[in-house]
């Protein structure tokens, strides 16, 4: 089995190379100019916001339920996917080239990396000792299935799985469709 197969089977192999890539994009996004600046800007969101909702409607409630402290540790997660979901709302309205486009861009990413190692610290590595290998793989897929139907924007106040799973569907489709138009009138279109 490859390596890229292992990280993509196992939860906290999943969400760290997640993560990896959100500071990769953050990196991307602050050192590009104009179009490409944009368009790594889309994708640092779109990222941002399928992973959150994963975490919010799997990993999180296994959390509440597996560790010694869970409700605190994920009270407190929650709380800083909030702050990050409206700074990031914020900056999704923001044309990429304003003045202060990235001053609000750096408090994101402190925000955001702050929070995600806070989320390794933990959450995921006391996780991957809770559970069984064949645990990991299915929640890794249950995280996978999470992301494939997330909205693509930030909406801050939906910081929970009930939330999530009511509202969802509904915003997930309003969100691609936004992308999607967004891409035809770009000429980025598929096909």
């Amino acid at each position: 089995m490859s390596t890229a197969t292992t990280v993509q089977n196992d939860i906290v192999d999943l969400l760290r190379a997640q993560h990896g890539q959100i500071r990769d994009l953050f990196d991307k996004v602050e050192h590009s100019r104009g179009e490409e600046r944009a368009d790594a800007f889309r994708s640092l969101v779109r990222l941002l916001a399928v992973h959150e909702t994963a975490e919010e409607e799997i990993v999180h409630p296994a959390a509440r339920k597996a560790l010694p402290g869970g409700d605190g540790i994920v009270a407190d997660r929650l709380r800083e996917e909030r702050a990050a979901k409206e700074t990031l709302a914020e900056l999704d309205g923001m044309d990429t080239s304003a003045p202060d486009f990235l001053d609000k861009l750096d408090k994101l990413r402190v925000d955001v990396l702050t929070h995600a190692r806070a989320e390794e610290r933990y959450e995921f590595d006391r996780l991957g000792d809770s559970f069984t290998d064949a645990q990991r793989k299915g929640f890794a897929a249950a995280v996978k299935a999470a992301e494939a139907a997330a909205p693509t924007h930030p909406h801050p106040g939906t910081e929970s799985a009930t939330k999530n799973m009511l509202a969802g569907p509904a915003v997930a489709i309003g969100d691609r469709v936004r992308d999607m138009i967004r891409e035809a009138r770009d000429g980025k279109g598929k096909g």
